[in-house]
């Protein structure tokens, strides 16, 4: 890849220009146009407004109390871990044998507060059992606990028929319909469940190079490569792609495979503001002004990481804008579709399509096939020089193992199922029905007083609980009406937003949400978790104070 320290004279860029040699503005606050444009060429399908995301704020007390519930909890944890000291409470936690005391010792006793202390108390609301297939219910396996949820033993019981709000089965291909599922079966029995090799050793079979064929047709770019860990598609690749003296520019909310490659590739990292693109206007002009510390050379690659859907807050990326910085400052983009594709866009095909932007104005397209498409693994995609260097250089095509051949057969089945290849109208209806789903849900739950995050078109629907103790009892009330929901809260949210994180599917049907919303409805009245007041966020607005262009 070529040096992206170049630019105009004096590290500026002209503004676009026209007849009369008056600068277009027809561009409104935080960047959106007044009139419909297109990026780029066109991908034949109407671009859509990308709509404001929700980030309404949290009345004062809530805040505090939050803060004062982690602080009562704190107390208690260091109170506990006197009484074990002393001998007074057993201690079940790991500890270092006595004959190794002098040793470096293995366990940090501080790092394991937290988790001996707050998490193992409410530990039973993760990781349960489930006993059949992930799909808009599922079977949960009953446990219990006779020491505080350091250990569990299972009854022998089985709770039937749960809603499952949780998984990220947005497309319901998650299944087992053996009319859908009888190619998936084929395969199995003609190619056995794993290759037991590398592709570049004795691991490559034809339906791997027919699943990459097809992800390159479904984006609209030249060529793909697929691996069979979504995770590793990130923190193996973003290595191969950057080094030493090259610079990442990272949105703060970037997932942790994004997050690790970036470490792992030993280039300079700099975050900026979430979706704010004056924040990433100013690392891009001090990259390119500056250059890299000390000997001001110019990087050798600036690559900007986005996600198409941020999986914990449910915002859309701000696409357009971001294409038309990084056109602006000769920077590369590495976008992440692991929760977009297939969940948006008029056909699915993510975000790309949803603004109506040219993939080829993507120079990495990411994506998972573990959500939408019910399967396992990922792919990186775009031009044929990129996917054969990757093809070489990347640790996870390398090294990693070739993807199951039915796992393979699912994503082709599912993929050709969203495009109409199969002769159906199956993938379009399944596609409209989320759309249709996620407007529904989040329009009630609004309604109903919830203080709720993300963009309007997102599956992912983050609902705020804020006070620790209501997360906890949040989730077991609702696991009580038959309904699993995921819950989450600090270090892998900030200390003060903890939330249950709904993920909508096509395969849910009217009664099921109603039947959601009618006990979270009763949920949120018996706990008092209903802080909507409809005011602005305090989260950094997304300025206008920007001089760049988008295409037109």
């Amino acid at each position: 890849m070529a040096r992206t320290a170049e630019l105009a004279q004096n590290g500026h860029v002209r503004h676009a220009l026209n007849q009369n040699n008056v600068k277009n503005i027809a561009t409104t606050k935080n960047g959106f146009h007044n009139k419909v444009v297109k990026n780029g060429t066109s991908t034949g399908t109407r671009p859509q407004r990308r709509g404001e995301d929700s980030f309404e704020q949290a009345p004062m007390h809530v805040a505090v109390l939050t803060y004062i519930g982690f602080g009562i909890v704190t107390l208690f944890g260091y109170f506990r871990d006197f009484l074990r000291a002393v001998g007074l409470e057993k201690c079940h936690v790991a500890q270092e044998r006595d004959e190794q005391k002098d040793f470096v010792p293995l366990y940090q006793d501080f790092e394991n507060f937290y988790t001996r202390n707050l998490y193992m108390r409410v530990r039973d609301n993760w990781n349960r059992p489930i006993c059949s297939v992930p799909g808009p219910v599922f079977d949960l396996m009953e446990r219990v606990t006779d020491d505080y949820n350091w250990t569990y033993r299972l009854t022998g019981k089985t709770i039937k028929n749960v809603i499952n709000m949780g998984s990220y089965n947005y497309l319901g291909f998650a299944e087992n319909n053996a009319d859908f599922l009888q190619t998936v079966a084929d395969k199995l029995s003609k190619y056995g469940a794993g290759v037991c090799g590398t592709r570049q050793e004795l691991g490559n079979l034809s339906i791997h190079e027919e699943l990459e064929q097809l992800v390159a047709e479904f984006l609209g770019v030249e060529s793909s490569l697929t691996f069979g860990m979504g995770f590793a598609t990130n923190s193996m690749n973003i290595p191969a792609l950057v080094g030493k003296g090259c610079l990442i520019l990272s949105d703060e909310l970037n997932h942790a495979s994004l997050v690790l490659g970036a470490r792992l590739s030993a280039a300079t990292i700099r975050v900026f503001k979430h979706n704010n693109m004056q924040s990433l206007e100013k690392l891009l002009r001090e990259a390119v002004s500056s250059g890299q510390p000390r000997t001001h050379r110019p990087w050798k690659k600036i690559l900007i990481l986005v996600e198409g859907i941020y999986s914990m807050e449910g915002s859309l990326v701000r696409l357009p804008e971001i294409i038309a910085l990084k056109k602006k400052y000769k920077a590369y983009l590495f976008l992440d579709e692991a929760h977009s594709i297939g969940a948006v866009g008029p056909s699915g095909r993510g975000v790309v399509e949803h603004f109506g932007v040219d993939p080829r104005d993507v120079d990495v397209l990411m994506g998972t096939f573990t959500k939408s498409f019910g399967a396992a693994g990922g792919y990186i995609a775009g031009k044929k020089e990129l996917v054969d260097y990757l093809r070489t250089y990347s640790h996870s095509a390398v090294y990693g193992s070739a993807m199951s051949p039915p796992i393979t057969e699912q994503i082709i089945r599912a993929m050709k199922c969203i495009m109409g290849a199969d002769g159906t109208k199956e993938g379009h209806q399944r596609v409209q029905q989320l759309v249709e789903n996620v407007r529904y849900f989040r329009s009630r739950l609004q309604e109903m007083g919830f203080i709720i995050y993300g963009n309007v078109d997102s599956p992912v629907i983050p609902l705020l609980l804020y006070l620790p103790g209501k997360v906890v009892a949040f989730s077991r009330t609702m696991l009580q009406k038959n309904i699993g929901v995921v819950v989450v809260g600090f270090p892998a949210t900030p200390i003060t937003e903890a939330r249950a994180r709904f993920c909508v599917s096509a395969a849910h049907t009217r009664p099921m949400l109603d039947k959601v919303l009618q006990a979270l409805n009763e949920t949120g009245d018996l706990l008092r978790v209903k802080f909507s007041r409809h005011r602005p966020s305090l989260r950094p607005a997304l300025y206008d104070e920007t001089d760049y262009e988008l295409d037109s």
